[in-house]
């Protein structure tokens, strides 16, 4: 059974920065696409960038794109998300997993998320 361990969440201010990082307990981690999702409150969970096995490709929602970076360390089966010029929209509860095609969490198991909380 995967687990997946998010961190790095807190209260920053618009414009400010974070770095968000997961941990999976997957010895097939460096075969996974992997990447980020969020869940406003009161809105549906969705994708918000992803990273291929290799780390050299990455794709990203376009509300976020030119802002946030995605990255991997295989060595340590552990995917990052550097967040810079936060807005307040970027308020959320982040998670990550594997991700399939549909650009949706291929896992059936989420994390416990980490929570983000943009202020003005």
């Amino acid at each position: 059974q995967v687990q997946l361990v998010e961190s790095g969440g807190g209260l920053v201010q618009a414009g400010g920065s974070l770095r968000l990082s997961c941990a999976a307990s997957l010895r097939t981690f460096s075969s996974h696409t992997m990447g980020w999702f969020r869940q406003a409150p009161g809105k549906e969970r969705e994708f918000v960038a992803g990273i291929n096995r290799s780390g050299s490709s990455t794709n990203y929602a376009d509300s976020v794109k030119g802002r946030f970076t995605i990255s991997r360390d295989n060595a340590k089966n552990t995917v990052y998300l550097q967040m810079n010029s936060l807005k307040l929209e970027d308020t959320a509860v982040y998670y990550c997993n594997a991700v399939n095609v549909r650009n949706q969490g291929a896992f059936n198991t989420w994390g416990q998320g980490t929570l983000v909380t943009v202020s003005s």
